[in-house]
């Protein structure tokens, strides 16, 4: 498989990163946030230390790319040690998935970072990934994200970042790892586009190793490279499944297709097709496509069902390239794809046009029976999905928007939750793929959001590891068939139930008919507490 093409202005260091999988012996609880008071420094950011700076970009739009990025010598962004007593940090971010522009110096252990905006934009800054080098284990350091882009995150509610210790998975076969304590999220610079602040305090493992931060379980191109190839060289695997290259993107990466069925071929079958990664940043959706394609490849007896009654169309990478370049939320072209869907810009926005394009090709001949869109949540705990309600649909129809979720709430009581699913189509969502795919003719359209952080639910207030966001592939597995079943007595207990639930939340009586059924979707979801009409698709 061809490596990871990049924009010829992007510097790249010619070391394979890669991280071992673990999952920790017991769930890592969330960390009590502080108040939003802002840390004091020794030394203001005017006053520190600039120890590394990769700078932006000076190109306004992508022109061409090259494997490895940049050609020629690189540059040094990186202070230099003054010998073994200097205690400095080494900063690096210049591999795939990197994100960190500049970090400052401001106190003996004391740095202040900022993120690099997504490529040729000045914003969405929010996710990072980065290394350092030259640790010392004794001393309490402290880090500020200086210019993260959203009002509100899950930082201010017990999330912390993932820090991986390069002696500890030598010698320990630890991984990614919860790590930080008083944490704060507060008010940054005014200003034209107002910033935020992330602050932590960390301990390192040990002196002179090499860590990792990480905003989410990192999960980058190369990563699905090697899975595909695992899967290529699996005799048993590669019977099930065909993978083709759906489209180049900008850069001339693949945006990869997979075809999984049973024997028998595609004919006569229902269509179910999943995507994720169309927000690079949002790594924990690539995990659940993970297991959901690990438990539709195994030789599980429903797996084998799911084969034989369905075709699966799955892209587990729409936007690799802003996957390589460490970008947040946009593609090469500047823009969030998942706002492009419906544009005629297969030039622009590759992946999700030929995406797209390949559904309306299927619906002429099959029935597409769900689309899945696997994404992360910034905001909100919990895994919760956003569905396609029409006011002008009949009752039966806009109930059974509702019970795929609901199902999916009982398959995964510790981590789903119903109660924050959203089914209005507000108008600003009309581009993405959940409601392109529905107004082409997909019945049941769904985004799939994993929290960045973790569960409330079931008596956990624990972060999500790697092993609870691969569980969500098999358990979205497992309600497709209950969903598709043509024993109906538990979607029939799911539809009355869903009926239940909106007749209380209009304040009606279960059973007593039609209260909620003229009620538009955005007066059903604002008369429950907790609606967010800001909320992005991912």
């Amino acid at each position: 498989l061809p490596a990871p093409r990049w924009p010829v202005e992007c510097e790249v260091i010619q070391e394979t990163i890669e991280h071992i999988e673990w999952v920790p012996p017991k769930p890592e609880p969330f960390c009590p946030p502080m108040g939003p008071e802002q840390p004091m420094y020794t030394l203001s950011e005017e006053q520190g230390t600039v120890v590394y700076h990769c700078p932006a970009l000076q190109a306004s739009c992508f022109t061409r790319a090259r494997v490895g990025g940049a050609p020629g010598p690189l540059s040094s962004p990186a202070a230099p040690l003054e010998g073994p007593q200097d205690t400095t940090l080494l900063f690096e971010s210049r591999f795939e998935s990197g994100n960190l522009e500049k970090a400052i110096k401001v106190g003996p252990y004391e740095y202040v970072l900022m993120l690099r905006p997504d490529l040729y934009t000045a914003k969405h800054t929010q996710w990072f990934y980065f290394r350092v080098q030259n640790t010392r284990q004794e001393p309490l350091y402290r880090f500020t994200i200086a210019n993260m882009a959203k009002p509100k995150s899950l930082y201010g509610q017990g999330l912390q970042p993932l820090l991986y210790s390069q002696q500890d998975a030598q010698s320990h076969g630890i991984g990614w790892r919860r790590a930080g304590t008083d944490i704060c999220y507060c008010h940054g610079s005014a200003g034209e586009l107002p910033l935020f602040r992330l602050s932590w305090t960390v301990r390192f493992p040990h002196d002179g190793d090499t860590c990792f931060f990480a905003s989410c379980y990192p999960y980058t191109y190369s990563d699905l490279q090697r899975y595909l190839r695992a899967l290529a060289a699996d005799p048993a695997r590669s019977r099930y499944c065909t993978v083709q290259v759906l489209c180049r993107s900008l850069a001339g990466n693949s945006v990869y297709l997979l075809t999984i069925t049973g024997p028998g071929g595609t004919a006569g079958k229902q269509v179910v097709v999943a995507s994720a990664r169309v927000h690079p940043g949002e790594s924990g959706g690539s995990w659940a496509m993970r297991g959901f394609l690990d438990f539709l490849l195994s030789a599980h007896a429903d797996a084998q069902l799911l084969r034989r009654l369905f075709v699966f169309k799955v892209v587990p990478m729409l936007n690799p390239d802003g996957v390589v370049v460490g970008n947040s939320r946009c593609s090469l072209a500047g823009r969030d794809p998942n706002r492009a869907y419906g544009m005629a810009l297969p030039g622009s926005f590759p992946g999700v046009w030929h995406l797209r394009a390949m559904v309306q090709r299927m619906l002429a001949e099959q029935e597409v029976v769900l689309y899945c869109d696997f994404h992360g949540h910034s905001r909100k705990n919990n895994v919760f999905m956003y569905g396609c309600d029409a006011s002008g649909d009949d009752t039966g129809t806009r109930l059974r928007q509702r019970v795929f979720p609901l199902m999916l709430s009982k398959n995964a009581p510790d981590k789903f939750s119903f109660s924050s699913c959203k089914f209005q189509v507000q108008k600003s969502k009309e581009r993405t793929g959940r409601v392109c795919m529905w107004r082409l003719g997909v019945s049941h359209s769904y985004t799939l959001e994993v929290a960045f952080s973790g569960s409330t639910l079931g008596g956990r207030k624990s972060h999500f590891s790697m092993e609870d966001l691969e569980s969500l592939g098999r358990l979205l597995c497992d309600t497709l068939l209950e969903f598709c079943d043509p024993a109906t007595a538990k979607l029939q207990e799911c539809l009355v139930e869903a009926d239940a639930l909106l007749q209380r939340r209009m304040g009606g009586e279960p059973g007593s008919g039609g209260s909620w059924s003229n009620v538009s979707p955005s007066e059903l979801e604002s008369s429950t507490s907790g609606s967010d009409s800001s909320v992005s698709d991912g």
